[in-house]
C-alpha cells in the first residue's frame, strides 16, 4: 500500500488528535447496507501494545472552518482521501489550509500490510467518473499542487495504471497550471503499467518503499523491496527529468545502518526526493511500535541524506510523503536548478 497509517494521540486525551472516523474498525458497505470489519485478516491476531507515545508526536484534533469545508467537498463528490483512510496525523493542519491528497481506485485495498489502516478486501468495481470528479476538487480547491495516491488493485488488469493516466489528463485539461504529484503501488506483475503512468508525465513520481527489506515479510508481505527499487529507477531511465519521490518509515524494529543502506539503495535509483517519519500504530491489531525516534534523531538523518546526495530530504517525527507537498515541490525546483548552475 503507497501510504502510511497511524493516528497520533492516546485515546481519551482531548487535546490530542484521535480524527473521529479514523480508528472505527467498521466500515459501512456498498449503500450503506453490510457493516464489516475494516480489517477483515487482522480480527484474529492478539493485541500488540505500544509505547506510549511522547510528548513531541502529539497534534490537536482537527476543528477549523478549512477542515469542515474540505471535509464537505470531498464528501460531495464521493472522493476517498488517504488523510482520512490512512489517519494521517496532519489532517487537520492540511485540510484547514485546503490541502488534500486524493486516493483514487476505490477505498479498498486488495493488500493487507500490517502498519497500514487503509480498509482491506474484495474492491468495488471502479468508479469511471472518479478521474473527473477528483479533477473537479483540484479546480474548485485551486490547487497549486496535487497529490493523487491510491490502494493497491491487484484485481485490475493494469494494477489501476489507466485509471491514474486518466486522472493526471483530467486535471490537466481542468486545472492546467496546478503541478501534480503521485504516489502508486508497486505495480507488480502488471507488464506496461509502470511505464503509461510515467508517460503520463506527473510532475513528481512516487513510490514509498515503507521500511528496510528485512522487515518486508512482515510489514509489506505483498510487496518486494527489489521491485519497488526497480519501479523507482525505471521513472528516472524513462524520463531523466521527472522528479523522483519515496517515503520511509522508521520505529518497526529497523537499525539505523538499515535505514543508510536504504538511502544508498535509493541514490542508486537516483531519487530527488526522500521523506522520513515516524511510524504510528492505527490500532492494536497492526504492527507495534518498537520505539519512538527522537527529533534529533531525525534531524541526524536528514542531514546525512542530504550528505548522500538527495536534493530534497524532509525527516521528522510527523513526517508523511504529502505532508507540504506544494512547498517542498517549489524547493525540489530551486535545488535542481542550483544544482545545474553549480
Amino acid at each position: 500500500m503507497p501510504c502510511r497509517g497511524g493516528v497520533a494521540g492516546e485515546p481519551g486525551a482531548p487535546d490530542i488528535s484521535a480524527v473521529p472516523t479514523l480508528i472505527d474498525m467498521r466500515q459501512e458497505g456498498e449503500n450503506g447496507g453490510e457493516v464489516r470489519p475494516r480489517h477483515p485478516e487482522k480480527q484474529g491476531r492478539p493485541d500488540a501494545p505500544s509505547p506510549r507515545k511522547p510528548d513531541w508526536i502529539r497534534v490537536k484534533a482537527p476543528t477549523s472552518a478549512g477542515y469542515h469545508q474540505t471535509k464537505a467537498l470531498v464528501r460531495d463528490l464521493k472522493l476517498h482521501t488517504v488523510c482520512e483512510e490512512a489517519g494521517c496525523p496532519n489532517i487537520g493542519e492540511c485540510w484547514a489550509q485546503q490541502h488534500a491528497t486524493f486516493m483514487i481506485l476505490g477505498g479498498i485495498c486488495t493488500r493487507a500490510c500490517s502498519f497500514c489502516n487503509v480498509a482491506t478486501g474484495k474492491p468495488l468495481p471502479l468508479d469511471e467518473s472518479e478521474p473527473e470528479n477528483v479533477a473537479t476538487a483540484t479546480a474548485a480547491m485551486k490547487l497549486k499542487h496535487v497529490v493523487i495516491t491510491s490502494v493497491d488493485r491487484d484485481d485490475l488488469e493494469d494494477g489501476g495504471a489507466n485509471h491514474f493516466v486518466r486522472t493526471i489528463k483530467a486535471i490537466r485539461a481542468a486545472a492546467p497550471d496546478t503541478t501534480i504529484e503521485i504516489l502508486t503501488p508497486d505495480f507488480l506483475r502488471k507488464p506496461g503499467a509502470a511505464e503509461s503512468v510515467i508517460d503520463a508525465v506527473p510532475d513528481v513520481f512516487n513510490h514509498n518503499l515503507e521500511t528496510v527489506p528485512r522487515l518486508y515479510h512482515s510489514i509489506r508481505p505483498g510487496a518486494r523491496y527489489y521491485q519497488s527499487l526497480r519501479l523507482l529507477d525505471s521513472v528516472k531511465s524513462r524520463d531523466p527529468n521527472q522528479f523522483t519521490k519515496s517515503g520511509l518509515m522508521v520505529g518497526l524494529g529497523e537499525t539505523k545502518d538499515e535505514v543508510l543502506q536504504v538511502m544508498d539503495d535509493l541514490r542508486v535509483a537516483n531519487v530527488d526526493f526522500l521523506t522520513i517519519g515516524q511510524y504510528l500504530q492505527p490500532t492494536k491489531k497492526h504492527a507495534a511500535v518498537d520505539r519512538f525516534w527522537t527529533p534529533e534523531e531525525f534531524k541526524a538523518l536528514e542531514t546525512i541524506a542530504y550528505a548522500k546526495g538527495f536534493l530534497m530530504v524532509s525527516a521528522s517525527p510527523l513526517t508523511r510523503s504529502s505532508h507540504h507537498a506544494g512547498e517542498d515541490f517549489a524547493r525540489l525546483k530551486a535545488a535542481r536548478l542550483a544544482q545545474a548552475s553549480a
